[in-house]
């Protein structure tokens, strides 16, 4: 491979030789001037992607001198500045301008080789003169460049002020915050500028992103919030929503991060949990049916299935009892969780659909977690609903021993079968 690259380069170099004797011909817009034009160019593309830019900048030059198109003498000075011949540079360019002093681009990079050459003042006279002419935003950038090269900050701000309002062009305002910011220490003026620009002209990309980079520098936590949530209107892109999150997050504003978590929709497990934190179940049931939906995690049908009981205002509607023993139990059949078990267990115990059957799948759920407080709990019910409250006893014993007995359900339960045993024993 690397043996015909070298041969294609020596082919374009005969070509090249051979094509200086050529005669030139009639430029007519984009016609080549003469026939190996194309291979001067991937010659020189060649050589610049391997950053050999003296090799390149000649074969540029030359293309110059065969066709007389500028765009080929402005790469070559280019591929020189990129070698870092700055003094050559600016005697090319000189040579090149002659009395012509309206070749803006030509002007641009002889200003760049001045400004690389330490030869500021120079190449500040230059640039006066070229954006007097040009009046290009990119002339006042560069002009604003050479300033702060001289250390002369605040009058690179002023140039630049100047500058932005005549057209309010948000690249000058970007340079002068940056300005204000870092060299000058005037912090509080570079984000009133760019809110200022903001409010008035609509926060970009770039103006949001320089005013996220200065709220996180000064640690501004309002700051950060509010541009982010004003650049996710013109971009919104997950990484920046969850951004906002993260924000909402360390503020622990719950109410406001639930409201934007529900018009972004970025994350919906994150919602999910949050409404369950505030026991927002009726919401909870749609975005766990939404999750199982999308992911088919029949753990998500189970919890939509608990939080449509939860949230159920007639916890007696036999409507509601079908609808969440035919999800949780299909839920059990590819997930034979303790919770999903003890669930439903307790839902036929607790309204006596069917009792034996509910104590079945609680002792199942005891298996995977034998001393779960609350699946105790639940079996204990169980055999109190079949009036063995003798056993009922028995493991409310070990229950009221356990941490989570002062749970209020289970107090209840403690209670109603301690009543129970009693009677039981009196009786007797």
């Amino acid at each position: 491979m690397h043996s015909l690259t070298r041969f294609s380069l020596l082919i374009g170099v005969l070509i090249f030789i051979l094509g200086c004797s050529s005669k030139d011909i009639e430029v007519k817009g984009h016609q080549k001037v003469f026939e190996y034009e194309d291979l001067y160019i991937l010659n020189a593309l060649w050589f610049e992607e391997r950053q050999d830019y003296k090799n390149s900048s000649d074969i540029f030059n030359t293309l110059y001198l065969k066709t007389g198109k500028k765009e080929y003498l402005y790469r070559s000075l280019r591929d020189e500045l990129a070698a870092n011949e700055n003094e050559r540079v600016i005697s090319r360019a000189d040579d090149a301008l002659g009395d012509e002093i309206d070749d803006f681009e030509l002007i641009r990079i002889k200003i760049v080789a001045l400004m690389r050459a330490d030869r500021l003042l120079e190449a500040k006279e230059l640039g006066l003169e070229l954006v007097a002419k040009s009046n290009s935003v990119d002339d006042y950038l560069l002009v604003s460049e050479i300033y702060v090269k001289l250390k002369q900050f605040d009058t690179a701000v002023k140039y630049l002020e100047g500058a932005y309002i005549k057209n309010y062009n948000e690249k000058i305002l970007e340079k002068m915050a940056v300005i204000l910011y870092v060299n000058l220490e005037r912090k509080k003026d570079a984000i009133a500028q760019l809110e200022t620009h903001s409010r008035i002209h609509g926060c970009t990309k770039l103006i949001c992103s320089k005013l996220i980079g200065f709220y996180s520098n000064d640690n501004n936590v309002d700051g950060l919030l509010s541009t982010y949530l004003r650049l996710y209107k013109i971009d919104s892109s997950r990484d920046i929503g969850e951004k906002i999150v993260q924000i909402y997050g360390y503020k622990k504003d719950y109410k406001k991060m639930v409201e934007f978590l529900e018009q972004s929709s970025i994350n919906k497990e994150l919602l999910l949990q949050l409404y369950i934190k505030m026991k927002n179940y009726k919401k909870a049931v749609g975005i766990a049916k939404e999750l199982y939906d999308e992911s088919g995690d029949a753990s998500y049908l189970g919890q939509s299935a608990i939080f449509e009981y939860e949230s159920a205002e007639d916890k007696s509607d036999t409507a509601m009892h079908k609808s969440v023993i035919s999800k949780l139990k299909e839920v059990i059949e590819t997930k034979r969780e303790g919770m999903y078990l003890n669930y439903l267990g307790y839902l036929l115990i607790d309204h006596g659909i069917n009792v034996k059957k509910g104590i079945a799948y609680v002792k199942e759920a005891l298996k995977i977690e034998p001393n779960s407080i609350y699946y105790l709990d639940s079996l204990a019910w169980g055999y109190y609903k079949l009036g063995d409250c003798k056993r009922a006893a028995k493991i409310m014993k070990k229950v009221a021993n356990m941490d989570g007995s002062s749970n209020s359900e289970v107090v209840e339960h403690i209670e109603a079968i301690k009543k129970c045993n009693k009677k039981q024993k009196g009786t007797k």
